[in-house]
């Protein structure tokens, strides 16, 4: 399922334009231990096909009364860079044909998306397979837009917040993980699971993210929880990768955070958040009291 990763495949697009944005109210979370230290878990999309309104009162009111904002990425300079970093970790010499790379069923769709890419196999002649994965799923018309997802203007606004806050002072923007991290996890998965991660992008291309973002607009974690479960996601070696692993994680930093008194708005694919192996549930698990606001 593309949107399990939809955060590193979009740092592959370029930002485009959209129409008038569409109201929704995405999954918010009020975060609190055992001692009455807060917190806010919302769960995010980080590419959208049109701009979304999701800043309504809760949100506002959440980000009003945190002390710092938590995000998956912060790109601060050059170095950070996600295309340089990409370009860093994704090559390798002496590699695979791609076309040998993927199981004997899905090479007409491989060459269906590339063809359709005006792409060929021999771009990907030293292209590791995790990396070719990401790119595969930014292929076609229907690719999302990084510059419309909640990511950027969480930071954009977590400034503004900043600079007109005469009663409190604003922390700083933190990361849970960082580009280079992020990339990082997709580079070290063994070889078999990266073409597994192939595979179910193959699977999955052409299908869109429709229904999960539609989800996200409602808040539906049901449905997150369901669509999140599946493709790539139900392999048990590709989900404690890219999943259940970075949420343990993120689940120390951010129960460290509360503790600490910072009052921390966590901002995280909604996909981090979904069924017990979400944020939400392993906060809860580890003590603290987890109200769903929104």
């Amino acid at each position: 399922m593309r949107a399990a990763f939809a955060c590193l495949a979009a740092l592959l697009l370029a930002p485009g334009c959209a129409p008038a944005p569409l109201p929704a109210t995405p999954a918010l979370w009020q975060v609190e231990s055992p001692d009455g230290a807060k917190g806010w878990l919302f769960g995010t999309i980080h590419a959208l096909d049109r701009p979304i309104d999701w800043q309504g009162p809760k949100v506002n009111a959440a980000l009003a009364q945190s002390g710092t904002l938590m995000v998956e990425l912060i790109e601060r300079d050059e170095q950070d860079d996600p295309a340089l970093i990409f370009a860093q970790l994704s090559r390798s010499p002496g590699l695979p044909d791609l076309e040998d790379r993927v199981s004997p069923p899905l090479r007409m769709k491989l060459e269906q998306v590339l063809s359709a890419a005006g792409a060929n196999a021999g771009q990907f002649a030293d292209v590791e397979t995790w990396a070719a994965a990401l790119t595969l799923a930014r292929m076609g018309a229907d690719a999302p837009d990084p510059a419309l997802g909640v990511d950027k203007a969480l930071r954009d606004q977590w400034q503004k917040l900043g600079l007109n806050s005469h009663k409190t002072t604003k922390g700083p923007i933190r990361e849970l993980e960082g580009t280079r991290t992020q990339l990082g996890i997709f580079d070290t998965l063994p070889e078999k699971e990266q073409r597994d991660l192939l595979d179910a992008v193959l699977r999955d291309h052409g299908k869109g993210d429709d229904q999960l973002a539609l989800a996200w607009r409602k808040g539906d974690m049901a449905t997150i929880t369901r669509e999140t479960s599946g493709g790539m996601l139900a392999d048990p070696e590709l989900r404690e990768a890219l999943l259940t692993r970075r949420n343990r994680s993120w689940t120390d930093q951010v129960e460290r955070h509360i503790n600490s008194g910072d009052a921390p708005f966590v901002a995280a694919g909604a996909a981090h958040m979904a069924g017990p192996e979400g944020l939400p549930a392993m906060l809860a698990a580890r003590g603290f009291k987890v109200t769903r606001i929104q």
